[in-house]
């Protein structure tokens, strides 16, 4: 059993900056086996890939509208995922959550076996 908490998410401007942090906690090692990935969804929007990453960070997709402003990174030893949003848009304005997917490989197609609650970006224009 794997639980997921999400943090760092809030309100901010257009241009500005957001890193959200998922804390992972599983018994023994298991969170470094599992992919991992991060998920948005908007209001009357269907809930989309972000980002994801392999179970040993070699491997990231992201979604076409984030590329080159969102980072995905893990670290193992700390059961962490992290979420870097650099020059946020009004349209990123979603709720977050990470997910683990039993799958190591992150592909954002891979069924996602657990969910955290979700943490609320704003970006204001």
């Amino acid at each position: 059993q794997v639980q997921l908490a999400e943090s760092g998410g809030g309100l901010v401007q257009t241009g500005e900056s957001l890193r959200l942090s998922c804390a992972g906690t599983a018994p023994g090692k298991i969170f470094s086996t599992y992919g991992m990935g991060w998920f948005r969804q908007a209001p009357g929007k269907e809930r989309e890939a972000v980002a994801t990453v392999s179970w040993d960070g070699g491997r990231t997709y992201y979604a076409d509208s984030v590329k080159g402003r969102f980072t995905i990174s893990r670290d193992n030893a700390k059961n962490q995922l992290y979420l870097q949003m650099n020059s946020l848009k009004p349209e990123d304005t979603a709720v977050y959550s990470c997910a683990a997917s039993k799958w190591m490989r992150g592909d954002p197609k891979d069924k996602y076996d657990y969910w955290g609650q979700g943490t609320q970006v704003t970006v204001s224009s």
